[in-house]
């Protein structure tokens, strides 16, 4: 038998937003390959609402989330050894933001400090694979929000 080895548990909180035309805001980079949300680690007794507002916020510079609800929440292995797990938080909030795409600077001061992030908003669909597992529950989205109904075949 192998030694067991202590799992680490690291909070994250999710968010898929959308705006009234029912489009998803996604990012690209940096440090991963594919489409992101905004997300991120859970800071000190921060709760996980508390966080995606405080993620939303840094990553993208929104600062007015309507409607903010929690999808779900589950544990996605980040890593086998040493075996680290991220407790992910999903939540779904609309926002009123008419430009189609934008490029926001962190200025936190933290470990993304200076890092760019460039916005644009796609049609959610449940076929499309983001980065780190991140569209795990774009199907969880209200009714309407997505673009494609994952029971139905495209011709």
């Amino acid at each position: 038998m192998s030694e067991s080895k202590e799992t680490t548990y690291v909070g994250k909180a999710c968010a898929y937003i959308t705006r009234e035309t029912g489009e998803l805001l996604v990012f690209e980079g940096p440090g991963h390959e594919g489409l992101q949300i905004p997300k991120g680690t859970l800071e000190g007794d921060e709760s996980p609402r508390e966080g995606v507002f405080r993620e939303v916020r840094e990553e993208s510079g929104l600062a007015t989330l309507q409607g903010t609800e929690h999808l779900t929440t589950d544990i996605w292995v980040r890593r086998q050894s040493p075996p680290k797990c991220y407790v992910r938080h999903f939540f779904h909030a609309t926002v009123h933001e008419p430009r189609d795409r934008w490029t926001h600077t962190v200025r936190d001061g933290g470990e993304e400090h200076g890092s760019e992030f460039e916005f644009r908003w796609i049609e959610p669909t449940t076929d499309r694979a983001f980065a780190l597992d991140l569209d795990d529950y774009v199907g969880l989205l209200p009714s309407g929000t997505t673009g494609r109904n994952p029971q139905v075949a495209s011709d």
